[in-house]
């Protein structure tokens, strides 16, 4: 284990992990991740939980404290599905610690579920089963300062150019026009696909391809192949268990996932413009309401805004129904 001295992070196999993890005696401990980082495996959790704990290791490896007394390890299923077989392990990622002594117990698999998988966290957690103590360190991270530079570098020069006509500072359209976007990429769940990191659309497992629309009972079939390749796989990714489990019920939109504790980017971006397409319908319908022109263009004014509202929130009600299943409402769409 030498050449641990070079690497934060030691990549095992199965020969590797059952030498110098599950062979006795040993006077040090190990902290294994089983992950599964392959582009294939489309576990976005898994990446972000491996950024934490190359975070960890790193502070560990270049602590003052540092020794050879604890190991951190990693264990890709598609380098080792023989050692997830062994331990009967069929999900990712998971933390585990293993002793100098005696087998692992139940508190030295980390909870990732309930605490989460932050390196102050997992920090926490090898203290208590190792008595080490690992001080994070984490690198700096200056894109969001850089982001706010820019920002305020871009309003600052637009003020400058209309420094003699600042009166679009009081355009209430134009605020209002702001604050829609902002509500619009909210209420589509952009910011959960900045924390969670969905993929783009649901793709076919054999060929990377995103898959064709179907009706009803292809997209069931469609589910079946996704489900047995999940199982063959062995493999579900711990944070998004419900997640891969419910792509056994994706809608034969294969932009809309079947989960109602999940969503594709592509299906943001279908709420969203749904969204803005019923809001506009609204304001059709107020215009058409509040203005005084000519009778006939109010009235066609007024039809196009209710058929935007009425076919557009049905196409919503029906990927609400989709996703959140039993739910017994619908209009127009089902």
């Amino acid at each position: 284990m030498e050449w641990s001295s070079r690497r934060s992070v030691i990549r095992m196999n199965g020969d590797k992990f059952r030498r110098f993890v599950k062979a006795p005696p040993r006077n040090y401990s190990v902290i294994v991740m089983f992950t599964a980082l392959q582009p294939q495996r489309q576990c976005s959790v898994c990446r972000q939980a491996n950024e934490e704990y190359q975070v960890l290791a790193n502070s560990w490896r270049y602590s003052s404290t540092f020794s050879n007394k604890l190991f951190f390890t990693v264990v890709d299923y598609d380098e080792g599905a023989d050692v997830f077989q062994q331990l009967n392990m069929n999900s990712a990622p998971t933390f585990m610690h293993f002793p100098p002594k005696g087998k692992p117990k139940r508190a030295d698999t980390f909870d990732l579920q309930r605490i989460g998988f932050a390196a102050e966290q997992l920090a926490k957690w090898i203290a208590d089963r190792t008595d080490v103590h690992i001080r994070v360190f984490r690198p700096p991270n200056y894109s969001g300062t850089i982001a706010l530079a820019l920002l305020v570098s871009l309003v600052g020069g637009l003020l400058y150019l209309r420094r003699n006509n600042l009166e679009f500072i009081y355009n209430k359209t134009g605020w209002a026009m702001a604050a829609l976007c902002v509500v619009f990429a909210m209420t589509s769940g952009q910011m959960w696909n900045h924390i969670r990191g969905p993929p783009y659309a649901h793709k076919n497992p054999q060929n990377g391809q995103v898959a064709p629309s179907a009706t009803a009972e292809g997209g069931e079939k469609l589910a079946s192949k996704t489900l047995s390749v999940t199982r063959w796989a062995g493999l579900i990714c711990t944070s998004c268990k419900e997640q891969i489990v419910e792509s056994s019920k994706l809608t034969s939109r294969s932009y809309i996932h079947g989960s109602s504790q999940a969503q594709f980017v592509a299906e943001s971006h279908i709420i969203l413009l749904l969204n803005a397409a019923i809001t506009m319908g609204m304001v059709l319908l107020n215009e058409a309401a509040t203005s005084k022109g000519d009778v006939g263009k109010r009235r066609i004014i007024c039809l196009v805004g209710l058929g935007l509202v009425v076919f557009f929130f049905s196409f919503l009600l029906s990927i609400f129904r989709s996703k959140y299943h039993g739910y017994p409402y619908s209009f127009l769409i089902k």
